[in-house]
């Protein structure tokens, strides 16, 4: 039997024998020769219908009056359709149409607005940019004056730096003495340890029986849910 490195020295097989091949499918003759230049394509019934221009029908207006056929004319309506001839009659609740112009009362004639309401009433001054061209100056929004609350006051006002504080902290600063010579405690050094990782199940026994299971005594409940049900139980 030829090694792996026998078959890898062969050389390999000429896939060009035959240089007129079309198609992969064929191995033991090459394939026929054409007679035409391109290949002829048969449509299906299908095709061809597709290939057929849209017919543009033209709409026939047909005349507003036509004949009414000899059984319409005999035709007698039923209960049913004299109930759904009839015109729908309003809600319980209807009224008719209020009229657009409704009288004014004497209050609502002589009121007089408020300083507010005539404030909301004058249109609002937005920026409208006079003339044409790259020289227009925008114009600006009118402000009416308007009187601050307290509340508002109070809230622009700046708040101030806490009396103890003392300003921005140095980068750099003196280490003490006391933290020069700090020795650490055996508590520090455990904490500092990193921590050891085992296995999920490293040092896993599961056929150990803990001392407490050792000396569990079942509940009357757990007694009870270990007897056998009463109807599997034979009489004999």
């Amino acid at each position: 039997m030829a090694t792996w490195t026998e078959k890898l020295s062969q050389p390999k097989p000429n896939r060009l024998r035959y240089p007129e091949r079309r198609s992969v499918y064929w191995l033991d003759k090459l394939p026929p020769e054409k007679t035409g230049s391109t290949n002829k394509t048969e449509l299906t019934p299908r095709w061809s219908e597709l290939c057929r221009s849209k017919k543009f029908y033209t709409q026939v207006a047909l005349s507003p009056i036509w004949e009414v056929s000899e059984w319409a004319l005999r035709a007698v309506a039923s209960n049913r359709l004299c109930s759904l001839a009839q015109p729908q009659a309003p809600t319980v609740g209807w009224q008719p149409n209020r009229p657009l112009l409704v009288p004014l009362n004497r209050a609502t004639q002589t009121a007089v607005a408020t300083t507010r309401i005539c404030q909301l009433a004058q249109p609002k001054q937005r920026l409208v940019h006079q003339g044409s061209g790259h020289k227009s100056k925008p114009v600006p929004m009118i402000h009416l004056p308007c009187k601050a609350s307290a509340h508002i006051e109070l809230l622009a006002t700046p708040k101030h730096d806490h009396p103890k504080f003392e300003g921005e902290r140095s980068v750099c600063w003196l280490v003490s003495k006391a933290a020069r010579n700090y020795s650490a405690s055996k508590r520090i050094h455990e904490l500092s340890s990193p921590k050891d990782r085992k296995a999920p199940f490293e040092g896993y026994d599961p056929y150990i029986v803990s001392q407490a299971a050792r000396s569990a005594s079942p509940s009357p409940r757990i007694l009870q849910l270990c007897l056998p049900m009463p109807r599997k139980c034979s009489s004999n």
